[in-house]
This record gives structure tokens, C-alpha cells and sequence, in this order.
């Protein structure tokens, strides 16, 4: 035992080294980048707004720096284990099972990186051939970031299997990936054969597989689509890195970590206390009071940022922190964050109603009126689970708060509470984009910090920036990843077979309608919202419009349960951003949404019965 010991703490300790010196090589470029982001939309903002001369190049720029922050966001992410996974079932395994899977969660993740960063050379040298419009350089300077990234993970897997307690579990762990992989490699010639059926081998056998054996999510979504494409058609690997790189690389995802940002800087200047300290003498007295103004601020932010993870990132750190102060269990907190994304989906400005209405031809000012008011039915139900699970809270210790003291926390927390009116003030006139304005947001958040509140924790900067990046690659490595998968589920033609299908059904209308909701769950639980609504939307519609459905009618139920797919777990890549932005984990959320999501489908249910509820404002 002795000799083990001598033999394997040199390589550990080794391999120690080299981590801490790679954590500093990629956190403070990672923290750049979100500073530089924010200089660089809030110079375009600042151009084009009050010196009325665009900058042409700041989008573009914006863009390829973007690419950079996801990857080494994700890297990040990785060394420090905070890639959303699910554990609920490692958790109940005896402790030796436990160890094992806690390494095959590093040599699945191992075995993905071994299989991209062969594609991801390629396609950033195909990318040479493409120069940038307005900055005029080859786009493989912003391409480079999916090899680079992919290698740091790739180090660093290598890095902490090294470092692992148990070699045996780690050379165990490895030849069980091996083998595993070896056994689909052989069977290539079988799967060529079997036509969909592949579909339910790898996107729900292998992902069902490997997430519930604690396998990041992200990786597990993509062993899946290489697998899938690797082994059973004769797709080059270089063009899901492709469908990886678009999915990641939308624009109006850069409000996720800009948003994440403020959300800290709204904690550290105070402006969080000084909101919080007013809601909590408005509701603080009465039961569940706080959840209800979460239900209520999730409402009013959403759709500002067009990202549902930067929305809730705008809320939770303002609000969480004093719910738990009161006795709210995380579980909870995270269960009804997550619902209320589900919630609000069809709120505008909203990112999702605008695809919609580019992919369907359905108006989008309409979809804009006729979404409000299924979130107020849905949040309607949401607040009645919230008063039955609050119902016999102990208030004797809570004294309810007189006029005087309402209005003096009123005047102290003005200046926070009018944020999210001039973050939506400014998309309204025109002032930013939906992604610029969080950068609004920021410079508003800092000038309040330093000249009303008096308090900017200049220290705290730096390690605020590292955690915003990381949290950013950890939930923009999942959005990628499910972008591949969507893209390889289209080309398998099981997109078209299903709307063949769901047209033949019996039933007429309402039978469309309730096989329309059962889908879209299902989609939205495997797919990011907006891939799944480019590649069933304009398959779907047309039928619902044969059957007499009423399109914006259609549309908020189709959102709606896509939505609830979305933010429910095992698979709903929603849920996972939510306990990512909060940082709670996802086995603590499981049996609380349980309650949050049956209220949504009743919600739902109404909406659907009832079409007046999305059209009644239109006529």
C-alpha cells in the first residue's frame, strides 16, 4: 500500500500543478472576454444612439469574441465540475458504485472531446475560406475557439482523471467507455440497417443512459448525435460541429452572460437588498409572499434579454437569497424558477413568438398581443400550488410592516426597482437591441452602485467575471449540443414522418391539439425551444390550419408545451440552466416541480380549451 501511494502521488500531484496553472491560463482570458463584451455593445449602443454614427463592426466583433467566451466558459466549467448533470440515481447507488460513476461522468465527457476535436480542426480551417464583412478577417479567427476549447477540456478531463483517488476506478471506468464504444463501432453495419429505430437506440436509449448515470448533459446530447451520425449514415462529423458552432453562436445568446453579470452586480451594489427589503414589506406577511412576487417579477422581466436563462438570471440573485433567509427549502425555489420559465414563453418581446412568426408566416404583432394573457392563466395556477404548500406557515415571528416604513423602503429602493423599466424602456424606443440592453443594464447597475447606494465591492470583480463565464459555457455547451441533435433528427426524416402522422389521426381538432401538446412536451424536453420550432413549426401549422385550429390560438399552445418540455426534468435542458443560474442542484428540484409542472399542464389544458384566452384581444 505504501508503494501505491509513493508511485501515484508524484503523477497527482504533477497533474495538480498543471491544473491550477491551466485554471489561471483560461479563467482570466474568460473574464476578459465578458468585460470586453460589455465595452463593445455598450460602445455600439452609446455610437449609434447619442453620436448617431454606427459602428459597423461592433456586432461582428461582439460575435467572434462570443464564440471564445462559450468555449472557455465551458472549460472552465468542466475544471471546476459545474457542468449541469443529473445525479438523483448516483446518489442512491452504494458508495463504490457512487466513486465509479463519479469517473465515468469524467471518461464519458473524455470520449466525446476524443471524437469532436478531430471535426473541430477541420471545420475552422474551412472556415479560412470566409472573411468577415465588416471586419474583413478570416472567420477561422473566431472558428478557432471550437478546437481550442475542445482541447483545454479535453487537458483538462485527462488532467482530472489523473487526479483521481482510485487509479483502478479510473482504468475500470475508461476500459468500460472503450469497450462500449468498441461494441457500437461493430455493430455500425447493423445500425445501417435498422432505419429509425436507430432514433430510439441513441436519442433516447444512450441519452437516457448516460444522463441518468450522471453524465454532464451537454455530452451526453452530443456522444448521442456523433454516435447517431457516425454509425449510422455517411454525414461528415465536420458539419455537426457546424450545427454546434450555429447554435451556440446566436447573438441574442450573448444576453445570457451579460444578464448573469448584472444579476451579481445587482447583489453586490445593494440594489437586490434595497428591492427585496420593499417587496418583502409589501407581501412579507403574507404566506408564500415571495414566491408569488417571484411569479410576478418572472412575468414582468421576461422576454426583455429573448434568452429564458438570462431571465431568470435577472431574478434569482435578487430574490433568492432573502427566500431562503425566510425558510424556503432550495428544492422549492428552483422547482418554481424553473416553472415559471415554463410560464412565461409566450410573453413578448420574446425571442421564440418572433421565430414563430418568421418560420410559420404568422403575424407577429399578433402572436405579440395574443401572448399575454395564457401567462397570466398559467401563473394564476402556479400561485395556487404555491398557496397550498405555503398554506401553514408559521407567520407569529413576521410583523407586518406600517405605511411609513412601506414608503421609506419605497424611496430607498426607487432607483433599483426602475432597472427593469429602463432596460424595457430601451428595447421599446429603439435605444438597444435585445441583447445590448443588458448592457444598459450594467452601466445603469454600476452608476448606482458607486453614486446612490455607496457600495461597489471592486475586489469582487474579478471572481464575479470567472463564475459569469462559467456559468455561460456551462449552459451554452447544452444549447449546442441539443442545436446538433435537432439537426440530426431532421435530416433522419423523422420530423416529416410525425406530421404525416399526427395529420391521420382520428378525432378531428381536439384530437390534433391534444397530440400537438403531448409532442411539443416531448420536443421541448429534447431539444433548445427555438430549434424545435424551426423544424416542426412549418410542418404543423399547415395541418392545424386544414383542421379550422385558430394559428395564434395554436401558437400559444404549441409554445406553452413546448415550455413545459423544456424546464421539466429528467431531460429538459431548461430545468438544468435554472439550477445552473441559481446554483442549487438539480436533484433538490426533482420531487418539489413535480406539483409546479401538473399545475402548468392544467394551465395549459385551459388554454387550449378555451381559444378566446389568446385571441379574445385580437378582435
Amino acid at each position: 500500500m505504501t508503494t501505491y501511494t509513493a508511485s501515484h502521488a508524484a503523477p497527482r500531484r504533477i497533474a495538480g500543478v498543471l491544473d491550477t496553472v491551466l485554471g489561471h491560463l483560461v479563467e482570466i482570458p474568460a473574464a476578459l472576454l465578458v468585460l470586453a463584451e460589455i465595452v463593445v455593445l455598450l460602445t455600439g449602443v452609446t455610437s449609434r444612439y447619442l453620436l448617431h454614427a454606427p459602428l459597423v463592426w461592433s456586432d461582428e466583433l461582439a460575435s467572434i469574441l462570443f464564440l471564445w467566451l462559450a468555449m472557455l466558459g465551458a472549460v472552465v466549467a468542466l475544471r471546476r465540475g459545474e457542468h449541469m448533470r443529473m445525479t438523483a440515481l448516483v446518489g442512491m447507488a452504494s458508495p463504490g458504485v457512487r466513486a465509479f460513476l463519479e469517473v465515468i461522468a469524467i471518461a464519458a465527457p473524455l470520449a466525446f472531446l476524443v471524437l469532436v476535436i478531430g471535426p473541430a480542426v477541420e471545420f475552422a480551417q474551412d472556415e479560412a475560406f470566409i472573411t468577415t464583412p465588416a471586419l474583413e478577417i478570416p472567420n477561422s479567427w473566431r472558428a478557432a475557439a471550437l478546437p481550442v476549447g475542445t482541447g483545454l477540456m479535453l487537458l483538462v478531463a485527462c488532467l482530472r482523471l489523473v487526479r483521481s483517488a482510485n487509479w483502478r476506478l479510473t482504468v475500470a471506468a475508461l476500459a468500460l467507455v472503450a469497450v462500449v464504444g468498441g461494441i457500437f463501432y461493430s455493430l455500425a453495419p447493423v445500425f445501417r440497417d435498422l432505419g429509425n429505430l436507430n432514433l430510439l437506440i441513441f436519442f433516447v436509449g444512450l441519452v437516457m443512459l448516460t444522463v441518468l448515470s450522471g453524465v454532464p448533459i451537454a455530452f451526453s446530447f452530443g456522444l448521442a448525435t456523433f454516435g447517431y451520425l457516425a454509425l449510422t449514415t455517411s454525414t461528415p462529423l465536420v458539419v455537426v460541429v457546424g450545427r454546434m458552432d450555429e447554435g451556440m453562436s446566436h447573438l441574442i445568446l450573448l444576453s445570457v452572460p451579460l444578464f448573469v453579470f448584472l444579476g451579481q452586480l445587482i447583489e453586490m451594489t445593494g440594489m437586490a437588498a434595497a428591492m427585496i427589503a420593499f417587496l418583502a414589506s409589501l407581501l412579507g406577511h403574507v404566506r408564500g409572499g415571495l414566491s408569488y412576487v417571484l411569479v410576478g417579477a418572472m412575468y414582468l422581466v421576461s422576454g426583455i434579454s429573448g434568452s429564458k436563462a438570462a431571465d431568470m438570471a435577472a431574478v434569482a440573485p435578487v430574490l433568492f437569497p432573502e427566500m431562503k433567509a425566510r425558510g424556503a427549502k432550495s428544492g422549492d425555489l428552483v422547482a418554481l424558477l424553473a416553472a415559471t420559465g415554463a410560464q412565461t414563453e409566450t410573453i413578448p418581446p420574446s425571442l421564440v413568438l418572433i421565430t414563430l412568426g418568421s418560420v410559420t408566416g404568422v403575424s407577429i404583432s399578433a402572436l405579440f398581443t395574443g401572448g399575454m394573457l395564457p401567462g397570466v392563466v398559467l401563473a394564476v395556477t402556479l400561485c395556487a400550488v404555491v398557496w397550498w404548500r405555503y398554506r401553514s406557515d408559521d407567520l407569529s415571528g413576521v410583523r407586518r410592516a406600517n405605511r411609513a416604513e412601506i414608503a421609506k423602503k419605497l424611496v430607498i429602493a426607487v432607483p433599483a426597482l426602475a432597472l427593469p423599466f429602463v432596460i424595457r424602456a430601451a428595447v421599446v424606443e429603439g435605444i438597444a437591441t435585445a441583447t445590448e440592453v443588458s448592457t444598459i443594464g450594467i452601466a445603469y447597475a454600476v452608476l448606482a452602485g458607486l453614486l446612490i447606494y455607496r457600495r461597489f465591492e471592486w475586489a469582487r470583480l474579478k471572481p464575479m467575471l470567472i463564475d459569469t463565464a462559467a456559468l455561460s459555457g456551462a449552459i451554452l455547451l447544452i444549447i449546442g449540443a441539443a442545436t446538433g441533435m435537432a439537426w440530426a433528427l431532421t435530416q433522419s426524416g423523422f420530423s416529416g414522418q410525425l406530421a404525416r402522422t399526427m395529420g391521420g389521426l382520428p378525432g378531428g381538432a381536439a384530437m390534433f391539439m391534444a397530440a400537438s401538446i403531448l409532442a411539443f412536451i416531448v420536443l421541448g424536453s429534447v431539444l433548445e425551444g427555438i430549434p424545435a420550432i424551426v423544424l416542426f413549426g412549418p410542418l404543423m401549422f399547415p395541418i392545424a390550419r386544414q383542421m379550422g385550429i385558430d394559428e395564434i390560438h395554436y401558437s400559444m399552445v404549441v409554445i406553452l408545451s413546448m415550455g413545459v418540455g423544456l424546464f421539466a426534468p429528467p431531460f429538459g435542458v431548461g430545468y438544468y440552466s435554472a439550477c445552473a443560474v441559481s446554483r442549487i442542484h438539480p436533484d433538490e428540484g426533482m420531487k418539489p416541480i413535480v406539483g409546479y409542472i401538473l399545475a402548468l399542464i392544467v394551465g395549459l389544458i385551459v388554454v387550449a380549451a378555451v381559444p378566446w384566452i389568446s385571441t379574445g384581444f385580437l378582435h
